[in-house]
């Protein structure tokens, strides 16, 4: 897996469903440089069972990323009309329908390659045949990756689960709320820091004082 945290995040130009099923080209998070924070995240494949779950837990929690200032944005290996087909398809039938923010299709794989997230690699078969070696067969789908990226286009936190595991959404909240805390305050967050709690100054000083105090 590629350690991103610290570096530029990859930048795509890619199809996008927008507005829950609006076409748009050329979808780059770029455009949110110098404007937002992004929350971008992978997931395996449309029309799945785990999925379903994320996307639409992300969507029912998006107030509270909008009001913290970042843009929530998904992405996966299917094209642009398997995911609107989704987005149109009624949650009571396996669907997403309902979702507002942004799914970037990555058809060529290259967007969860440059992120690390690809599960699985390319190698020959005893027929001298390149096929692809990944632990769903054949298929080349992405990992459950979700990255933070500040307003300058830096990866600030990572996370990647395997596909059984589905993520927390309150857990990418408190990553924001840390982020916004140090770049606010300039002080660090110890462990198990959630918003309302102290910080600390990142000197020995510091680290004494609020171990000390708690």
């Amino acid at each position: 897996m590629t350690m991103l945290v610290g570096k530029k995040a990859p930048d795509f130009s890619a199809d996008a469903v927008v507005n829950g099923g609006e076409f748009e080209e050329n979808y780059s998070l770029s455009q949110f440089i110098g404007h937002k924070h992004v929350v971008f995240f992978f997931y395996p494949l449309d029309f799945t069972f785990v999925c379903p779950t994320e996307i639409l837990a992300f969507q029912e929690r998006l107030a509270d990323f909008e009001s913290r200032g970042v843009q929530v944005v998904g992405c996966s290996i299917d094209s642009k009309f398997s995911h609107w087909a989704w987005l149109n398809t009624p949650k009571a039938q396996g669907g997403i329908q309902g979702v507002t923010y942004p799914l970037v299709a990555d058809v060529n794989k290259t967007i969860a390659s440059n992120f690390g997230v690809l599960a699985g690699h390319y190698d020959y078969n005893e027929k001298n045949e390149l096929v692809w070696i990944g632990n769903l067969g054949e298929n080349a789908v992405a990992y459950r990756g979700l990255f933070l990226i500040d307003k300058e286009g830096i990866v600030r936190h990572q996370v990647v689960n395997d596909m059984p595991l589905g993520r927390n959404i309150d857990e990418a909240l408190r990553m924001i709320d840390a982020l916004k805390f140090n770049e606010e305050k300039g002080e660090v967050c110890p462990a198990n820091w959630e918003q309302g709690k102290d910080g600390m100054k990142a000197d020995a000083e510091g680290v004494a004082s609020y171990l000390s105090n708690h």
